[in-house]
């Protein structure tokens, strides 16, 4: 009766946190919730703020963002982008409509590699370019909880994983993203939808620019290039 009780809790523990399972040797896969409201929401937010049409929310990956989730620990950030609509919270972001924030990967403060969504399968992490961009999230990011060592290795890790897969072209910081305005990528039609974003800062990105510099991925373009 005792092992009988046990697995059950265990069960009911792998149920509310998100299913757990090794992909590979670096990454974890444990889904968010990625259901039909979810998938409609998707579709619905591309075609807003996009202008494309499609019967489901694929993407073909052309930049990785890295960001910060100012959470600091690995649940409560999980638990930020579980579920398929976003929270009464989030004022800031609600008028753009009901879709959830979510990234397809999240990263712990040990290095850990969790997979939360498909790959190719649009999440809304950042303005004008979910369309071409996979998502990474540290966990942390506050004077409290800075972005480790751990972190950094494995953000290397898993962006040349993710070049050796797909044809990236390019690696931006969060707090990056408004410089493709006027670039060919950046399809925002609502003039009026922009944050001012940090994460994950300026020496994040230098350091993982000089780990990555051999891949020759594109500069990001200034803010009053002409492209």
């Amino acid at each position: 009766m005792k092992k009988i009780t046990l697995f059950f809790l265990l069960f009911i523990c792998l149920s509310s946190c998100g299913s757990a399972r090794k992909i590979n040797n670096r990454i974890i896969d444990r889904p968010i919730i990625f259901n039909e409201d979810r998938k409609e929401l998707s579709v619905q937010y591309m075609k807003e703020h996009y202008g494309l049409e499609q019967e489901e929310p694929r993407i073909i990956p052309k930049m990785i963002v890295l960001h910060w989730t100012a959470i600091p620990t690995l649940e409560k950030s999980f638990k930020a982008f579980k579920n398929p609509r976003l929270p009464s919270s989030r004022t800031e972001i609600s008028g753009a409509g009901s879709l959830n924030v979510s990234t397809q990967f999240l990263v712990d403060r040990d290095g850990t590699i969790l997979r939360l969504m498909p790959e190719t399968m649009m999440g809304r992490h950042v303005i004008g370019l979910n369309h071409v961009a996979l998502g990474v999230e540290n966990v942390g990011g506050t004077e409290e909880t800075p972005l480790t060592k751990a972190q950094l290795k494995s953000n290397i890790w898993l962006i040349k994983y993710l070049k050796s897969k797909y044809d990236i072209e390019y690696v931006i910081g969060h707090h990056e993203y408004q410089n493709f305005e006027d670039h060919e990528l950046w399809l925002e039609k609502d003039e009026g939808y922009r944050t001012t974003k940090f994460d994950p800062g300026e020496e994040f990105m230098q350091k993982i620019r000089a780990a990555i510099k051999h891949l020759d991925f594109k500069p990001v373009p200034q803010k009053n290039d002409e492209i």
